[in-house]
């Protein structure tokens, strides 16, 4: 008996040119949610733990298995792309003849893994399974031809008699069959029809006269059989992603300001009494502990933010992990490798790179802090740089407990603050400044008498 817990193979179709993309990326490799269309498609197929996973590439070259390149993917690439039937003859190499295969579209990218395992689960004991749904308008899908309730065909909307036409049931493309009758089937395909194409579809009718049962399973919803051919499809599927990830966040008590204003390109996970403006981009891997705040249009890739943090509007964050009671920005800029403890803030127009930083420290001004390692309690006045970059090598910069750097002032790395150190506003400090001392390096202020400002000259 076969079953969604068994291992099978699964063939994922993604050779097609996509001419109303006008573009010349391939049509699986345009991005939905911030990954490639046919990624949606391999994540889910994984969630299968299949024996093989075969990708038929074809239009734009090696772009594709250079893109999805994996220990647990092969590649067939199709050359000429002469149909769906065709496509799937150049993965029989990589079949196990013991397993059933499960072929998918690399252009529908939001099936559901439940709807491939019920697909599966209606498929066993050899029997052929078809996806199938119902929809209001199927133009442009091939109808489900039953006859005493069982499926008999599948016939092209091209090739459709006017009575085919007006079934509402359709083929998603998604199918699943006994592996040595599918290799036996493909051998004979004819391209007798109105594309000159190898129709994967009319492998129905050898099922049928070969008596294999042919059942159907439909998902639970219309969406997850929607693929992609052109922009405009792309940016509807784009929205209907971002709706459904808003209505899961709602669900779990996440207080969004504006659902239709969120976007998100990966996994975000929130805790309790979480709160988004609009606008905001999450991509990546992102973390939201119970209560955190995020203002209006930030973006936030591959982070952590602890608890009761207040990252403010306008705000970007990548790779950073931001502690808890933090106050970020408005527009505050943390780049990869931050760590801040505690009750840090970061105000406006502070860039943080590289750089942890220890619990009430403050920099709430108009700072680049690069390559540091900063202690607790210390503060940083409006224009302080580190100077970490001499061209070549970069170089860190080490501020201690308690220390206070006045504004406007360069710390030209290497170099150490000490404990309690206090540096002077406007110091260029090139050389260590002791623990519990006033450092200051600055030019003696002169007034100079006398002195005329220039006029112009008629």
């Amino acid at each position: 008996m076969t079953s969604a817990s068994q291992k099978i193979n699964v063939v994922i179709l993604a050779a097609g040119m996509g001419k109303r993309m006008r573009s010349d990326l391939p049509k699986v490799l345009h991005p939905l949610a911030g990954k490639p269309l046919v990624s949606h498609v391999l994540d889910t197929a994984r969630g299968l733990t299949p024996a093989t996973i075969c990708v038929i590439y074809g239009h734009g070259g090696e772009q594709v298995p250079d893109r999805l390149a994996a220990p647990d993917v092969c590649f067939a690439r199709q050359e000429p792309q002469l149909g769906t039937g065709h496509a799937v003859q150049q993965a029989i190499p990589f079949l196990n003849d013991a397993l059933p295969t499960l072929i998918l579209a690399g252009d529908v990218p939001l099936t559901r893994l439940s709807s491939l395992k019920a697909l599966v689960d209606a498929a066993a004991d050899s029997r052929f399974g078809i996806l199938t749904v119902n929809l209001g308008d199927p133009t442009g899908y091939g109808r489900i031809v039953r006859e005493a309730g069982q499926i008999r065909k599948i016939v092209e909307h091209k090739d459709a008699t006017p009575e085919q036409r007006a079934l509402s049931e359709v083929n998603t493309g998604i199918m699943v069959m006994p592996t040595v009758k599918l290799k036996q089937w493909l051998a004979s395909l004819s391209n007798s029809n109105a594309q000159g194409e190898y129709y994967l579809t009319d492998v129905v009718a050898n099922a049928v006269a070969d008596g294999i049962e042919i059942v159907s399973a439909q998902p639970e919803a219309e969406w997850e059989t929607m693929g992609v051919n052109s922009k405009t499809q792309l940016a509807a599927l784009e929205r209907l992603y971002q709706d459904n990830q808003a209505e899961i966040l709602l669900e779990q008590g996440v207080t969004l300001y504006d659902p239709k204003r969120i976007d998100i390109r990966g996994d975000l996970h929130c805790g309790r009494d979480v709160s988004i403006d609009v606008g905001c981009i999450f991509e990546g891997r992102v973390t939201l502990d119970d209560g955190v705040q995020i203002g209006a249009y930030c973006v936030i890739r591959d982070a952590h933010i602890g608890k009761n943090a207040s990252i403010k509007a306008y705000s970007h964050l990548d790779g950073s992990i931001v502690g808890s009671a933090c106050q970020i920005g408005p527009y505050a800029r943390l780049r990869p490798g931050t760590t801040l403890a505690a009750d840090v803030h970061i105000g406006n127009f502070v860039e943080v790179k590289n750089s942890q930083i220890a619990a009430a420290s403050k920099a709430n001004h108009l700072a680049y802090l690069g390559d540091s390692t900063i202690g607790a309690r210390v503060n940083i006045g409006a224009g302080t740089i580190t100077c970490n970059y001499d061209g070549v090598n970069k170089f860190r910069t080490v501020i201690e407990d308690d220390a206070f750097i006045g504004s406007d002032s360069q710390l030209i790395a290497p170099v150490t603050v000490g404990q309690g150190a206090t540096l002077g506003a406007g110091t260029s400090l090139s050389k260590d400044a002791p623990a519990g001392q006033l450092t200051v390096s600055r030019a003696r202020q002169t007034s100079i008498a006398g002195w005329q400002r220039p006029v112009r000259k008629s």
